[in-house]
């Protein structure tokens, strides 16, 4: 159960519901309304899409099962978490946008839980304005070579470590404050 479903599970579950997000935006906005601090709730996408009008997904569905996997990864002490980007199978430019697609919705998802002024370290504050960078940013700058292809692997592993900071800067601190009073 801590495995994240398939891409074109997410996908076909998101045009079922006629969500106008992506599967990578719709994950990157999950990972931001949780990692600042947002209620893991079975109706997350009427707070992560701001939009009371969404029901919560089928029990045991993709986007049920993203969800929970996605919420357990962020608790893992072992650094699991992974982001839910196109297949491997896809170019380079897809796999970017993707990741573009994931930085956005990670940003909107952060805001919405965190309001305005979120208590970050020095480093979440970096991590935070170079997410608000890379969301900024569009594919056409890659191309398929080598060189693009670890880009990507290095930006991708960036995102990851930065959710992960920014997960303990608004959830663990907050978590381990309160345990010591």
């Amino acid at each position: 159960m801590n495995e994240l479903p398939d891409f074109t599970a997410v996908s076909q579950q998101a045009a079922a519901l006629d969500l106008a997000s992506t599967p990578a935006e719709l994950h990157g906005g999950l990972c931001g309304w949780l990692a600042a601090g947002g209620v893991d709730r079975s109706d997350w996408l009427a707070a992560v899409l701001a939009d009371p009008a969404l029901g919560a997904p089928e029990a045991g569905s993709a986007l049920d099962r993203l969800r929970a996997v996605t919420a357990a990864q962020l608790e893992d002490r072992d650094f699991a978490f992974e982001l839910l980007l196109s297949p491997a199978s896809a170019s380079v430019l897809e796999r970017t946008g993707a990741l573009f697609d994931w930085c956005r919705g990670f940003l909107g998802g952060f805001g919405l839980a965190s309001g305005t002024r979120p208590s970050l370290s020095e480093e979440g504050q970096e991590a935070l304005e170079d997410m608000a960078r890379l969301a900024a940013s569009n594919s056409e700058e890659f191309e398929a070579g080598d060189e693009d292809e670890d880009a990507l692997a290095e930006i991708e592993e960036f995102v990851r470590v930065a959710v992960l900071l920014l997960h303990g800067d608004c959830v663990m601190a907050v978590r381990h404050r309160k345990s010591l009073n």
